[in-house]
């Protein structure tokens, strides 16, 4: 993530363009994320999308969503390979052995 992170940045630089303040950012996350929320509701909710409709592309809702957190880190000086690998570690000590083996298809 730190080379994405540093892409964003120069980017943002010779744009010269600044990050929004932390909760603007956050509230463009909700939104991001709902626009995730509403793809997968389609391709594998119960709700099927109107035919008016955009398409719409999982893979690019999920780069939407990773982009708008890089925004929020770099503005706040997190460094996302760091708090990453904390949350993997964190989870598998707290979760080891909690969920059994998943059966491979």
């Amino acid at each position: 993530m730190n080379k994405f992170q540093k892409e964003l940045d120069n980017y943002f630089k010779k744009e010269g363009w600044g990050y929004w303040h932390p909760l603007a950012q956050f509230t463009r996350l909700i939104e991001e994320t709902g626009e995730l929320a509403r793809i997968l509701n389609h391709l594998y909710g119960e709700k099927p999308k109107k035919a008016s409709e955009l398409t719409q592309d999982l893979e690019d809702e999920i780069g939407d969503v990773i982009y708008t957190l890089m925004c929020l880190a770099n503005g706040t000086g997190i460094d996302l390979d760091k708090a990453t690998r904390r949350s993997l570690d964190k989870v598998a000590k707290r979760d080891k052995g909690r969920y059994g083996k998943v059966a491979k298809n």
